[in-house]
């Protein structure tokens, strides 16, 4: 599933391809795509004759900013959930076989939603409407970690008496929006601490140090365009590249990069961890 990090770099290819183009209408291919409005023709309606000022992210939600001929004309909202692709393409490209929807824009443009598991969903918001009455998943979102809000303070509250894994944790969105399976097990890593520490066990400079690794995975993935295990693409048809220089996650048995020593798998809640043995303390409690 696309993490924070990829639905980062697709919300700024986006915001780099998109711009004032003016959407001339569309095609809905799969109608369980739409999760809003559930007429089809008010979809289409809706967004015909708008453009996008802005793209935005909230956690691994993507929000673009929809104004008409002279006024606010609502939002466009998109999550990828498992598979989900935005392609920007010219409308003569070949049809991809999993295309769900395809939005026609001026001069020739076309922005295509492509999911094979369709799961993935989009809403038109229309003004005056609040986004989060429509699209609910946002308001059970927790502080985005690039916030200064995102403080130790405000993680040892949300992790206080939690006896869970601090791995599960993490992946629960009201701790941290657009916190994924990689990126937790990446920023686990770097702070050196197991997935299966439980969250009461951890002390204050383990939970500053955390919040500084999640930070700093963050960053680089973003910088490296996202990691591309199975199907990530970004706007343009191209896979991230984070995945060549990832600490522990989907190596399993490969040589950590830091002592050597293999790296292991464990399941936890049904999703799998990766971890380092021994860079990794069996608890939070060191010493």
């Amino acid at each position: 599933m696309p993490e924070l990090p990829e639905v980062e770099t697709v919300r700024q290819g986006l915001n780099q391809v998109t711009l004032g183009y003016k959407i001339t209408g569309g095609d809905v291919l799969l109608a369980r795509t739409i999760a809003y409005p559930l007429s089809l023709n008010e979809f289409l309606a809706g967004i015909k004759g708008t453009a996008i000022t802005q793209w935005h992210r909230r956690g691994k939600y993507l929000l673009a900013e929809l104004v008409g001929t002279e006024e606010a004309a609502g939002w466009l909202g998109v999550h990828l959930r498992m598979t989900g692709q935005l392609l920007w393409l010219q409308p003569g490209d070949a049809l991809q076989k999993h295309t769900r929807v395809r939005l026609f824009f001026a001069q020739e443009r076309e922005l295509r939603f492509v999911d094979q598991r369709t799961f993935g969903q989009i809403w038109w918001v229309p003004p005056g409407v609040a986004v989060e009455s429509v699209m609910t998943g946002l308001g059970r979102l927790g502080l985005e970690p690039f916030s200064a809000e995102f403080s130790v303070e405000h993680i040892a509250r949300k992790l206080h008496n939690r006896r869970r894994p601090i791995k599960s944790a993490l992946l629960d969105q009201m701790v941290v929006a657009g916190l994924g399976n990689i990126y937790a097990d990446e920023a686990l890593f770097l702070c050196g601490v197991r997935p299966v520490t439980l969250c009461t066990d951890l002390q204050l400079e383990q939970i500053e140090s955390l919040r500084n690794a999640i930070v700093q995975v963050l960053q680089t993935s973003i910088a490296a365009g996202g990691t591309t295990f199975s199907n990530f693409l970004n706007v343009q048809g191209i896979n991230g590249n984070y995945g060549g220089v990832a600490w522990v996650y989907n190596r399993t048995g490969e040589p950590c990069r830091i002592c050597g020593t293999p790296i292991q798998r464990l399941k936890l809640a049904g999703r799998s961890a990766h971890f380092c043995p021994q860079c990794q303390h069996d608890s939070g409690r060191q010493g």
